[in-house]
């Protein structure tokens, strides 16, 4: 199975208006779509910049942005059925029962829109703008193959990688808003390394730019990744293919899923094979649950059970 990937690296600035965020995204889907690509990414946080809509030239606060919610389902999902491709529509943060989260949405050619909350937060998102972690884990069955979402801070944590190969997820599609250089290479850093351990596809993005009213957006530092194992049918660095840092642009790029089975096999290392759950726990054995939207659903387990 082979497939191509586009990444955006959105530039966020000051907008008037709903339908100026409107025309960016288009923008953006329709030169991936030109490249006959099979999934668009946009990187965490991109619809804090409809928090710049302003009459007094205050922004808003972050409490205010699930007032866009059905807009940006309305935007997104229009644009994945009318181009016939799948988009992660980056993170937008919903309101449920009283509490806010921060959701990677992947919108389908079929008009199915898929929720995985992001599942560890930074200091930041939960002192100041008062963010709740999800609770649940999927991956998502796509005609493509499966593939999961984890948010910039959540590819930090090896255990959860574990876990969505485990359940046969083969791209991992982590957007993410780091706003200076270490915490951009801490993301960039560990991505690496996941594509290492568990011998998957990881693409990556980052919002460029700055909004200047609106807190803790002010500072962006973002650049996009096709990241690969590290073994001889792929590049030396790991890189498939990156953009320029800080620029606003998308890249796109073909992977071949074929050849992660190669090396999980007969490559020159075999880590996904060679864990040793004679010492520790089968992060990657989990009980799961189909849905009728084929997403595959994590159920609480204790660990080590």
């Amino acid at each position: 199975m082979k497939l191509r990937v586009s990444a955006v690296q959105y530039h966020l600035h000051t907008i008037n208006s709903f339908e100026e965020f409107e025309v960016q995204v288009t923008h953006y889907v329709k030169t991936a779509a030109e490249f006959n690509t099979d999934f668009i990414l946009f990187p965490e946080f991109i619809t804090t910049q409809l928090l710049s809509i302003s009459d007094n030239g205050q922004g808003q606060p972050i409490q205010n942005l699930p007032n866009y919610t059905e807009s940006y389902y309305r935007l997104f999902s229009s644009l994945a059925m009318e181009h016939g491709v799948y988009i992660i529509g980056g993170t937008h943060v919903i309101r449920k029962e009283e509490g806010l989260y921060n959701v990677a949405h992947l919108f389908s050619p079929d008009g199915h829109i898929g929720e995985q909350a992001k599942l560890h937060l930074t200091p930041t998102e939960v002192s100041e703008w008062g963010i709740s972690p999800g609770e649940s884990l999927r991956i998502f069955e796509t005609s493509k193959g499966k593939i999961a979402l984890l948010t910039c801070y959540d590819i930090e944590f090896p255990e959860i990688v574990r876990m969505v190969r485990g359940m046969g997820a083969d791209v991992i599609f982590s957007p993410s808003c780091t706003d200076d250089r270490h915490g951009f290479n801490r993301v960039r850093y560990t991505s690496h390394a996941r594509t290492i351990e568990n011998q998957v596809y990881v693409v990556t993005t980052g919002t460029v730019g700055s909004l200047p009213t609106v807190d803790f957006m002010r500072g962006n530092f973002g650049q996009a990744a096709v990241i690969t194992p590290n073994d001889v049918p792929f590049p030396q660095d790991g890189i498939l293919v990156k953009g320029e840092i800080n620029n606003d642009m998308v890249i796109t790029a073909d992977l071949d899923l074929s050849l992660l089975h190669e090396v999980r096999e007969q490559g020159s290392v075999t880590t996904w094979r060679d864990r040793r759950f004679d010492l520790y726990p089968d992060l990657g054995t989990m009980s799961v649950e189909t849905s009728m939207t084929k997403e595959m659903v994590l159920q609480k387990t204790t660990l080590g059970n």
